[in-house]
């Protein structure tokens, strides 16, 4: 007779699911997972996922969103030690570094896999446009306390690039011999906040 699952059993289920999942869509893509090869590594049947999720897409959908939430959560909890814009500035950076250090295949599914982000999964993107626009909302409250005299939105995404840049860069194992990112991260954003503050030297305000 079939043992009756309880909600923890579930739970438990498809947390491990997403668990695999994650890293095996991180490791090769989309097209390089099948839901069969996801059932085989949790040593269940190839229908059990089925049970669970609609298809493959909507277990990366899934994960993505979740990914993108526990991101955006760890930004906004640095964001709310700051004291002021520029140190909260400097938290989420800090913040950032080390969420993609600590879960690399997170990272990986949040921005380089090419899945659209529509109403299809609403959770999806809700999460998604809560990371992306938490990034850039930084250099918003700089701007907005008169620190830079810079478009904010691309003093925001200017930022964001390079420090995507230096992720990607390093979990691809290209800064081995290099400086370490933080440092690397610590002087761009510092060339950066440089440029914007001699716009307003130009015009005669105080730094």
């Amino acid at each position: 007779m079939p043992r009756y699952l309880t909600e923890q059993d579930i739970a438990d289920f498809r947390a491990e699911l997403c668990r695999v999942a994650t890293e095996r869509f991180a490791r090769f893509g989309y097209e390089g997972v099948t839901m069969r090869q996801l059932a085989e590594a949790l040593g269940c049947s190839p229908k059990t996922p089925y049970r669970y999720f609609k298809d493959k897409a909507d277990i990366l959908a899934t994960v993505r969103a979740e990914a993108f939430s526990r991101f955006a959560d760890t930004l906004e909890a640095a964001a709310a030690k700051g004291d002021g814009p520029l140190d909260s500035a400097r938290r989420v950076g800090d913040a950032y570094l080390k969420f993609a250090a600590d879960h690399p295949h997170a990272y990986r599914i949040m921005f380089d896999i090419d899945q659209p982000i529509d109403d299809e999964h609403p959770e999806l993107k809700r999460e998604a446009v809560r990371a992306r626009s938490f990034v850039t909302r930084q250099a918003e409250d700089m701007a907005k306390a008169g620190l830079i005299d810079v478009d904010p939105v691309l003093f925001g995404w200017s930022l964001w690039a390079a420090t995507h840049g230096l992720v990607m860069l390093q979990q691809a194992g290209m800064l081995e011999h290099g400086p370490e990112v933080r440092e690397l991260a610590g002087f761009h954003g510092a060339l950066m906040f440089k440029g914007a503050l001699a716009s307003l030297d130009k015009k005669g305000r105080k730094q």
